[in-house]
């Protein structure tokens, strides 16, 4: 069947056409069956679970059957890929018959939004390209980017109204994704506890990290946030109530700290239940308090190994088992390690004692500037089918913005975690790779030749520190003298060479990342003239290539600089040391424009910041100086060495 003649549908059984994409958004009712292309409906009937649907292209009609709502709809979504493809490369739509279903009920992505947010028409594209992937789920982690009515101090100035979330929940909803918020309680309260009003809320009076759990006064405003944001977010099931890596004191009761967690766990969850959310929350807490935490991401430990730590240490959860929520998703998070005995131990314990346990994977943790190993591939994948495996139905692939890469930068590894949690593993990785290319960009893309997000991660991951004495790009802003203490020292005239010397491995691998840089570029270039759609996410990268070459770039200037035998080789290398602040500006000038185009780029003029407990880069600046820090304070160390 020709794709340009797919001009009409006809519903078998009074099926409401679902919301179409682009390659549909033309069609029109046809009053026969016999004059439509394509005829659909739901059957509660097929031999398949639910989200399932089954699609046959004959050369003479699309039939496409739904067992409910979401499998019609992820049957056109398939079949809006196959029309994708067929216009692009000019040829008819295959004739096939396919039968689909996931693997896993839930197919979660995190949207962490608590250090920036993008642009309203962002957020809705995106739900339009999730849908496309079959993702189901978001958990948006709204800390204060939501406008509070019952504790409106809490809301930033740049936060959506109540009304906002509403909207963009209901539009998800009508592409089978269902939003649900995650507000951080007991720990990773901050964007709380930082405010004057609440103060008096600490468990420790000199930290904004965590409530006091045993302050009646913590669970009204708790509370009162969880009402706000269940309000926002009315098509959610769940509502995430966070819960990790806090540790309180007991202000003096005698109390455990594991105790303290599940006094705070109890009500919490009980009231989750009594506003109809299932409470989900992150297990780590527990497990660290009880002494079994380490096993889960130490993949070297033998099952013997990993038996005799719980052996010794499980009593201790065994002495509150009554009180550990039984209404409770209990969230086993590993991002680098699922695979790790300790990891499956954790959750078979939850699970024996009737709790519910939910994964969690990452496509980012703290990468700069891009997601790296793969965009994590390995993990996504293990995770999924340890999740498939086990039966589990539910898995979050954690989104962190705590460094906060660009958002289009996470494509590859949600695209990943959508086939894995819904199909397993159906082809190797290299080939998701050049479907991604494929999919995102263009037939013609996906070949190996256009292969360069694994090749730049070697050089995003020098550049983070290509400037500095160790890794202390996260520990600048806080130091008073990060110039002289965390900038690289600068060659001296009156001694030559030396500097060269001193950095020889940094400079070899700087000479390396460059010519990859190099590489990458003329790739991003070509994908740019082939790309039929996205180009947007190859602008990104470009800009991510840019800002690892000026650093790299620098490095060279100064070593020529250093090795300059004469006056003409030293005035030349002068010149193009001089050239670098200039050339700096122009950079971020347009890194900020291509960024601009969907982030927000800057906080609110009345924005307090917080105490910034784990140092993340995207919490250190209410303007996006955060981003360049290093390479400010470096050209700002160069002006004062007045060559």
């Amino acid at each position: 069947m020709n794709s340009d003649n797919v001009l009409k549908h006809y519903s078998l059984n009074d099926a409401v056409l679902p919301v179409l994409g682009d390659q549909l958004k033309s069609i029109q009712t046809a009053d026969q069956q016999d004059q439509a292309q394509i005829v659909f409906g739901i059957d509660g009937q097929l031999d398949l679970p639910e989200e399932g649907y089954t699609l046959i292209v004959t050369e003479e009609q699309i039939t496409i059957k739904g067992k409910d709502k979401a499998g019609l709809f992820y049957g056109f979504k398939t079949l809006e890929q196959l029309l994708e493809d067929a216009k692009e490369q000019n040829v008819n739509l295959p004739l096939c018959s396919i039968r689909d279903y996931p693997l896993l009920t839930y197919r979660s992505i995190q949207l962490d939004i608590k250090h920036h947010m993008e642009t309203k028409e962002y957020y809705y594209d995106l739900m339009d390209k999730l849908a496309s992937y079959k993702v189901n789920g978001i958990i948006v982690e709204l800390e204060d980017k939501l406008k509070y009515e019952r504790q409106p101090q809490v809301g930033a100035a740049d936060a959506w109204s109540i009304d906002e979330w509403k909207k963009l929940s209901a539009y998800a909803s009508a592409r089978n994704i269902e939003i649900s918020p995650l507000v951080q309680g007991l720990g990773h309260a901050s964007f709380i506890l930082k405010h004057d009003t609440y103060k008096d809320l600490r468990d420790d009076p000199e930290s904004d990290w965590a409530f006091n759990p045993l302050d009646p006064e913590t669970y009204k405003v708790q509370f009162d946030l969880y009402l706000d944001a269940i309000e926002a977010t009315p098509n959610g099931k769940y509502l995430h109530i966070g819960g990790d890596e806090v540790h309180t004191t007991g202000r003096n009761s005698g109390k455990s700290q594991l105790e303290l967690q599940l006094i705070w766990l109890d009500k919490v969850s009980k009231f989750a239940a009594e506003h109809g959310r299932t409470p989900i929350f992150w297990d780590d807490m527990p497990l660290k308090h009880a002494g079994v935490y380490r096993p889960m991401f130490n993949s070297k430990l033998t099952k013997t190994e990993v038996d005799s730590v719980w052996a010794e240490n499980e009593h201790k959860l065994l002495k509150f088992l009554d009180q550990f929520p039984k209404n409770c998703i209990y969230m086993r998070w590993n991002y680098s390690n699922s695979d790790a005995i300790g990891n499956g131990k954790a959750m078979e314990w939850f699970r024996k004692h009737g709790m519910e346990v939910m994964g969690a994977t990452a496509g980012q943790t703290r990468w700069v500037l891009m997601p790296q190993a793969e965009s994590n591939m390995n993990n996504i994948r293990s995770f999924a089918l340890a999740s498939i495996d086990n039966g589990l139905k539910r898995l979050l692939l954690t989104l962190w913005d705590d460094d906060s890469p660009h958002f289009e930068l996470y494509m590859r590894g949600i695209i990943a975690f959508a086939e894995y949690t819904w199909s397993g593993e159906k082809r190797p990785k290299e080939a998701l790779k050049a479907a991604f290319r494929h999919r995102e960009f263009s037939h013609k893309a996906s070949g190996t030749e256009y292969a360069f997000i694994d090749q730049l991660e070697t050089p995003v991951a020098f550049w983070k520190n290509a400037l500095l004495n160790g890794n202390s790009r996260n520990y600048l802003i806080k130091n008073e003298n990060a110039m002289q203490e965390s900038v690289i020292d600068l060659p001296q005239m009156d001694n030559k060479g030396e500097w060269t010397k001193q950095n020889a491995d940094r400079l070899e691998a700087a000479e390396k990342a460059l010519m990859t840089c190099d590489s990458v570029g003329l790739k991003i270039a070509q994908m740019k003239k082939l790309a039929a759609r996205n180009t947007y996410n190859l602008e990104v990268y470009e800009q991510v290539n840019n800002l690892v070459k000026f650093s790299c770039g620098a490095l060279i200037a100064l070593r020529t600089l250093d090795q300059s035998k004469n006056e003409e080789e030293e005035k030349v290398a002068l010149l193009a040391v001089s050239k670098l602040n200039d050339k700096f500006k122009t950079l971020r000038t347009e890194f900020e424009s291509v960024y601009g185009k969907t982030r927000i780029l800057t906080k609110p003029d009345n924005f307090i910041l917080d105490q910034d407990h784990h140092r993340h880069l995207a919490n250190q600046t209410i303007s996006f100086d955060w981003q360049f820090y290093a390479e400010m304070l470096f050209l700002e160390k160069l002006e004062e060495i007045k060559y």
